[in-house]
């Protein structure tokens, strides 16, 4: 919305799935011994999560290189990933110190590319 991409009521674009374009995937898969690990869920199915699982939470948005999208966000993609593992208590973080911020991101690959 802020961007100008979509134009309208937030409640309504959600209902009328007006994101999709930009948002391809779902949110989340398992973790194993594959990066996309094998299990099936969906709305249909429901799968209680036990501990020692460990899955994504990844949203991400890509913008195509359209004329209907302002040019300064046309052919970007984001995506940001954590991956958590179930635990006896609730949940942890693996990934929670990873940079998320756009400006920690480019000065981390400003940094490397000074290596």
């Amino acid at each position: 919305m802020k961007l100008g991409i979509l134009q309208g009521e937030v409640d309504q674009l959600i209902a009328e799935n007006a994101h999709r374009p930009f948002f391809m995937h779902g949110l989340s898969h398992w973790l194993g011994l594959d990066v996309h690990d094998v299990g099936v869920y969906g709305p249909d199915r429901s799968r209680t999560l036990e501990p020692g699982m460990v899955l994504t939470v990844e949203p991400g948005l890509y913008i195509a290189p359209d004329a209907d999208v302002p040019e300064a966000y046309r052919g970007i993609g984001v995506r940001i990933e954590d991956d958590i593992v179930i635990t006896e208590t609730g949940n942890e973080n693996l990934t929670a110190g990873v940079v998320k911020k756009a400006d920690d991101i480019e000065a981390l690959m400003a940094a490397a590319r000074q290596q």
